[in-house]
């Protein structure tokens, strides 16, 4: 199976390049399976159903969302409706939505995609990630009910991401990081079979400050005083993620590769 996770949609420049290149990119690489994090496509602070039924219209299979799932109150009903939304699996009990769930692919295929937030310098405290994890990998072994499992792990410190994809390692297809908008360099198939990226970066302007426009960043870190809310920058995003090939029988992957797609980054591609 071909599967390509696109990192943090931030604002409204993100959201226009997946609109604008996703449905190509589906049919160029021939792509069985679609997961973005949509955590602040909508002004940089969360994500609305307009623009969670423009990323899914646009060749989205799933969206995950992140420590800023309900920043837009209306998520809170629309995630009930729409069950290609995911929040994450450790955010608090009551909260509307799933953290899991099963999808079908091409040819009838079954991904399970989860997502957890990690605890470490996030400014909320959320339940046990791994734990959290650990009962959804046991429900839903490799190479049983689905062909591939995915996991995105929305945290701050590459550590923790790290140790999450060795947790997961020989029981998922794919864990992926998010929440820093800075992609790593460290992509790579762990030795029980599992693909890695501590961060998968994001679809955003990177004239920027983590896809904020600069002026504001910039004046809270020389002065230590906030004069404006921040904004997400405008120019012409880049897509970044990760693209992964898994073996239907095993789910384990096979190959696994950097995506930059547009903007400023170098380009990457299959």
């Amino acid at each position: 199976m071909k599967i390509l996770f696109l990192g943090d949609v931030m604002g409204r420049a993100g959201r226009a390049a997946i609109q604008e290149r996703l449905p190509g990119l589906r049919r160029e690489w021939g792509l069985d399976f679609v997961v973005v994090n949509g955590e602040n496509a909508s002004s940089g602070h969360g994500l609305t159903a307009a623009h969670a039924k423009g990323l899914l219209e646009a060749g989205a299979d799933c969206l995950t969302l992140g420590d800023h799932a309900f920043d837009q109150k209306d998520m809170l009903s629309f995630i009930e409706q729409e069950p290609r939304i995911l929040r994450p699996l450790n955010y608090a009990r009551e909260a509307p939505g799933k953290g899991a769930r099963l999808f079908t692919a091409t040819g009838g295929r079954k991904v399970l995609v989860a997502q957890v937030l990690g605890q470490v310098f996030m400014k909320r405290p959320f339940d046990d990630p791994f734990s959290a994890i650990d009962q959804v990998l046991r429900a839903h072994p490799l190479g049983g009910l689905a062909q591939a499992t995915l996991v995105d792990i929305h945290c701050e410190a590459t550590s923790e991401k790290m140790a999450m994809g060795h947790w997961c390692d020989g029981r998922a297809s794919v864990v992926v990081g998010t929440h820093t908008h800075v992609p790593t360099g460290d992509a790579q198939i762990l030795p029980g079979g599992t693909a890695f990226q501590s961060d998968a970066g994001m679809c955003g302007d990177y004239n920027s400050v983590i896809g904020m426009d600069k002026a504001e960043p910039l004046r809270r870190f020389i002065t230590g005083m906030a004069k404006n809310r921040f904004t997400p920058a405008s120019g012409e995003a880049t897509l970044s993620g990760l693209f992964v090939e898994t073996d239907d029988r095993t789910g384990k992957a096979t190959r696994v590769r950097m995506i930059r797609v547009g903007g400023r980054l170098e380009a990457s591609a299959p």
